[in-house]
């Protein structure tokens, strides 16, 4: 396994629950993208036009969820701050009402719950939101989990299973045209989960180089008196024209965040974005004023060129890849983690992830053999399931009300 983010970690463990011998090689475990998270698990609230197959997926992760957290901290003893509190999408403004209205339209016609409400109706759920908000929308069944504890949970579960991690930068030993292992340790399959820098593993045959790409996302962590929560759930907002989030924990902890930003393997911290920020996170919840603040930080999601993940074979014997989970990391871990450990234990993946074979971007043959499953309809979380997807680009992110 190279690479001990979320996805590396719960496939790590999971294999291992099935009888695998596994070894973790990644330099920093747990200190990625995975570290920097804000924890949603935002099936509803991230719905969008066109991403059938990836709202496929999403729904039935959001489904899986709360087995897998029970699995997680019943095997580690750490709670992993999974709340079921829901979550609110708010407007400042009548365009972004407008966005709204039309997110709630696209909800019914895919079956997903979601209420609108008025600013009143808002403020009733969650008193300390500014007055100036016009509008909000309403959604049950999306969660969140303490992104950093849930990485805890699942390095005491890996270590418990037997579990070898190698704190070392990776390199894959590869022999003809197989993969034959990492950094002289000889395995008969070898997992890709190293997020934004997998396509730059030493040793990856340059044919099956997942396209994936930093984008980054700096994010602030404030903290008020746990026995005076401001809010009660996760509140994302357009404020003046840019994306936020505002996550409450239930220690008092407050995370902050919302820039997407194409800017390279940059993970500076900037008194821009921590100024908007702050200043937007306060016209949204003027009570921040007295929040202690915590920490500023920077993260690089592993982003894709369909948003999608990619998750199976790699076309190279002995190599599987799973990374490119670009917002959706800690949502998708479960579920991909799973789908790995069936993988290798049968040679078969999941139907739910035929669609985000990493080889759809790198073996034109496999794409025109796969093409009509790659817009497989959602399924109904009429039936208590929920669902998300991401943009495709962009400049759609810069417009979208959080990122994760």
């Amino acid at each position: 396994m190279v690479g001990a983010g979320v996805i590396g970690l719960a496939t790590a463990w999971r294999c291992a629950q099935r009888g695998f011998n596994v070894t973790v090689v990644d330099p920093d475990p747990g200190r990625g993208a995975s570290h920097y998270a804000a924890g949603m698990l935002a099936p509803v609230t991230e719905a969008h036009f066109g991403e059938e197959s990836l709202l496929h997926l999403t729904i039935e992760a959001a489904r899986r969820y709360p087995a897998f957290v029970a699995d997680l901290q019943a095997a580690a003893g750490i709670s992993v701050g999974y709340r079921t509190t829901g979550m609110l999408a708010v407007a400042f403004d009548n365009d972004d009402r407008a966005v709204l209205a039309e997110l709630h339209a696209y909800h019914n016609s895919l079956g997903l719950t979601s209420t609108l409400l008025s600013s009143r109706e808002c403020r009733d759920r969650e008193p300390a939101l500014a007055p100036a908000i016009r509008a909000g929308l309403w959604v049950e069944g999306d969660h969140q989990v303490d992104n950093r504890r849930l990485v805890q949970a699942l390095r005491a579960a890996c270590d418990r299973v037997g579990v070898r991690f190698l704190p070392t930068e990776a390199h894959l030993d590869v022999h003809g045209n197989r993969v034959r292992g990492a950094n002289g340790i000889p395995a008969a399959a070898t997992v890709l989960a190293a997020g934004a820098w997998s396509p730059h593993v030493a040793g990856l045959p340059e044919a099956v180089r997942p396209p994936v790409r930093p984008v980054k996302g700096q994010i602030l962590r404030l903290r008020v008196d746990p026995n005076r929560p401001l809010l009660t759930r996760a509140v994302r907002a357009f404020v003046r024209g840019r994306p936020l989030y505002v996550v409450p924990r239930e220690t008092g902890e407050i995370v902050v965040g919302g820039t997407v930003e194409e800017m390279g393997f940059d993970q500076r911290v900037t008194v821009e974005a921590v100024a908007d920020l702050l200043d937007d996170a306060r016209r949204l919840v003027p009570g921040l004023v007295d929040a202690d603040f915590v920490e500023a930080s920077a993260g690089l999601r592993p982003g894709s060129p369909d948003n999608g993940p990619m998750v199976g074979p790699s076309g190279v014997d002995g190599l599987v890849i799973a990374t490119g989970h670009y917002r959706n990391g800690i949502l998708l871990a479960p579920i991909t983690a799973d789908a790995v450990a069936e993988l290798l234990a049968t040679g078969a993946i999941p139907e739910e992830f035929v669609p985000f074979d990493p080889r759809r971007f790198f073996d034109p043959d496999w794409s025109a053999r796969h093409s009509h499953r790659r817009t497989a309809p959602a399924a109904s979380p009429r039936s208590g399931k929920d669902g998300t997807s991401a943009e495709p680009d962009a400049a759609r992110d810069e417009k979208e009300a959080a990122t994760k």
